[in-house]
């Protein structure tokens, strides 16, 4: 597996993407004038749903980079833990262990200052950390504005620097949704956006097997696996189980990108 350096995908001109979409908005009044209200009309809408799929969509990436999976052909893959740490991290580990698994949690900022000693635990046993935010603000982060946004993400990494003595490099927006003001503060502090290409709809209520079977039929070489914790439900342990009795008997192995 190449090191991060190869897989990083932190926005390089994030400004430059916001001007365009503000050119885009001239360019809309100007044929809005020349040629009438149809048209202008017409042409708002077009720009302003593909705004809008391109922040809902979680692997869209023309407007913030994005990885959805590992460049890759071997049969590896990489898994990912969001919304922690919770009740559920240390039954994770140990079934990470038992498999002889890694991972990367993506962590919420305030659940890991209210217990900083499953941050310990999770690196001491040789996984790794994510940004999924400081408060994980599931219905308005995909609309929120750069200071907002820089509260959220830049807050979170610098609490996750101060809690594991490492500034982690990968992000997850929350939910997955990610609008354009989302690359300012990842370029200011370096991070990739992670998505993925396998998921089973975890984090809500559902049927371990349902969700088992959704996630490994999307495994392939290469897969970013999306997996949850500390959900309502209580099945994140048994479903992250299934997975990797399935990944061990497909023989497939878990890596970490290099940071």
């Amino acid at each position: 597996m190449k090191n991060a350096d190869g897989l990083r995908r932190v926005p390089r001109h994030p400004r430059l993407i916001l001007g365009l979409l503000l050119l885009s908005q001239v360019a809309v009044a100007m044929v809005w004038w020349r040629h009438g209200w149809q048209w202008g009309l017409a042409l708002m809408v077009a720009t302003h749903l593909a705004v809008v799929w391109a922040t809902l969509y979680p692997r869209a990436s023309w407007l913030v980079p994005a990885l959805s999976r590992l460049p890759t052909a071997a049969r590896e893959v990489w898994l990912t833990i969001d919304d922690g740490p919770s009740a559920d991290t240390l039954a994770m580990l140990d079934l990470l262990d038992r498999h002889q698994a890694r991972a990367t949690f993506f962590v919420v900022g305030e659940r890991a200052l209210a217990q900083p000693r499953l941050i310990e635990a999770i690196l001491q046993r040789g996984h790794d950390i994510g940004n999924h935010s400081r408060h994980h603000r599931d219905k308005l982060f995909w609309c929120l504005g750069p200071r907002a946004l820089e509260r959220e993400i830049g807050g979170n990494q610098q609490l996750l620097q101060q809690l594991s003595g490492r500034a982690p490099v990968w992000f997850r927006s929350v939910v997955g949704m990610t609008n354009p003001f989302v690359g300012l503060p990842l370029a200011r502090h370096g991070l990739t956006r992670v998505a993925w290409s396998a998921r089973g709809f975890d984090g809500v209520d559902c049927q371990p097997q349902q969700v088992i079977e959704r996630i490994t039929g999307a495994i392939a070489p290469g897969a970013i696996v999306l997996l949850h914790e500390g959900a309502r439900h209580g099945h994140n342990p048994q479903i992250l189980q299934g997975v990797l009795q399935y990944l061990q008997r497909e023989g497939y192995r878990t890596c970490l990108p290099k940071a």
